[in-house]
């Protein structure tokens, strides 16, 4: 009962301190047409002596579920990070790391949404930091709180992860590294099922930097040329197929290697990496 109210007490504390936050919206100029007509010149000056509607801002600042949400916080962000980068960072590494964190789902929309604000390069690093660190949080909170509940609820997935764990202790890291390629088990619940299975924070961490830079690469490519779109048909041009093309060869490498290397060294089923052949071990 003791871990379940310091889990609760965290969370509360986290949800307090990111709600406000998005309240707290620095001030910035209005937002003005970037070519005024001349009829329109008057009006725009008398708006843009207006205070800014802060609370209309900060009404939009939620978690997008949705590719139109996401260009909506994305074209607001970057309005705002032209004048207060180190707001719109603060905020959107706080929001990273309550999503990651807790295990709430949607981190891909957040992956997109980097490489939309900050560009590829610095999306791309934010996003493995941020996945890594907000990964690692969660370990340490199931550490600390959940290793109970975790085997209660999830017996079977916790006893298959443990045996395939302990099949593979002479080479764990390459078989954390399947696992994040390869996922036999979503990864929120290794994240929470790894210090109850007793994988070291060292390989923990390293695997899930390495493992999801992949799966990194494609969101944060996928959010910069969302931000660049104007319309579907751009999305066709022999430009964007190459880029794509390009994108998807880049990625698929290091699971390629995985793989292979995988054949001959790791103790998996051949239905593994769905999650279908281990299940039917376990029953």
């Amino acid at each position: 009962m003791r871990s379940l109210v310091g889990f609760v007490a965290v969370v509360a504390a986290a949800s307090l301190y990111l709600y406000s936050l998005s309240l707290y919206l620095p001030a910035v100029p209005r937002r003005r047409p970037p070519h005024p007509s001349a009829e329109s010149q008057h009006v725009a000056t008398a708006e843009s002596e207006q205070p800014p509607d802060s609370s209309e801002e900060a009404s939009r600042l939620k978690f997008p579920s949705d590719l139109e949400e996401l260009r909506e916080l994305a074209e607001l962000l970057q309005f705002y990070k032209a004048e207060h980068t180190g707001y719109v960072l603060l905020l959107y590494c706080s929001a990273y790391l309550y999503k990651q964190s807790f295990a709430i789902p949607g981190s891909s929309l957040l992956n997109i949404l980097a490489g939309a604000i900050f560009g590829p390069y610095q999306g791309l690093l934010l996003a493995c930091v941020l996945t890594t660190v907000g990964s690692t949080i969660c370990y340490l909170l199931s550490q600390a709180f959940g290793k109970r509940y975790i085997v209660n609820l999830f017996p079977d997935k916790v006893s298959m992860l443990q045996n395939k764990v302990e099949d593979n202790q002479d080479c764990l890291f390459f078989f954390l590294l399947f696992l994040r390629f390869f996922p036999m088990t979503p990864n929120w619940f290794l994240n929470m099922s790894a210090p109850i299975v007793n994988i070291p924070i060292t390989y923990f961490f390293c695997s899930v930097f390495i493992g999801l830079l992949p799966y990194n690469f494609i969101c944060v490519q996928t959010g910069v040329m969302l931000s660049e779109l104007s319309s579907l048909d751009d999305l066709f041009s022999w430009e964007r197929l190459l880029q794509l093309l390009a994108i998807a060869c880049v990625a698929l490498l290091p699971g390629a290697l995985i793989r292979r290397f995988s054949r001959r060294r790791l103790k998996l089923d051949e239905r593994c990496p769905n999650g279908r052949g281990a299940e039917k071990k376990v029953q």
